[in-house]
């Protein structure tokens, strides 16, 4: 069962909007980003906690989609 990664890609005109992919764990999620965007650097990738998206976000391994409007944030931990 696949899961829903969020990441942030940079190339060089700068970051690209926010970014969904859907894979089984980090690893393969980073491998299917480094395969699309081959000259992007894969800056974060991260499961989002409770993030949600009324945009496609796919359903199988290796959807890919990105998010224009939506920028990247980093994920904030609730713990003290």
């Amino acid at each position: 069962m696949t899961k829903l990664f969020i990441a942030q890609i940079r190339d060089p005109a700068g970051d690209k909007p926010l970014v969904t992919v859907r894979a089984e764990a980090e690893g393969e999620a980073r491998l299917f980003l480094a395969a699309a965007y081959p000259d992007a650097e894969i800056a974060s990738v991260t499961e989002p906690s409770d993030w949600t998206s009324d945009a496609d976000t796919g359903a199988r391994a290796g959807d890919i989609r990105e998010h224009p409007g939506a920028t990247w944030q980093p994920p904030s931990s609730l713990a003290d």
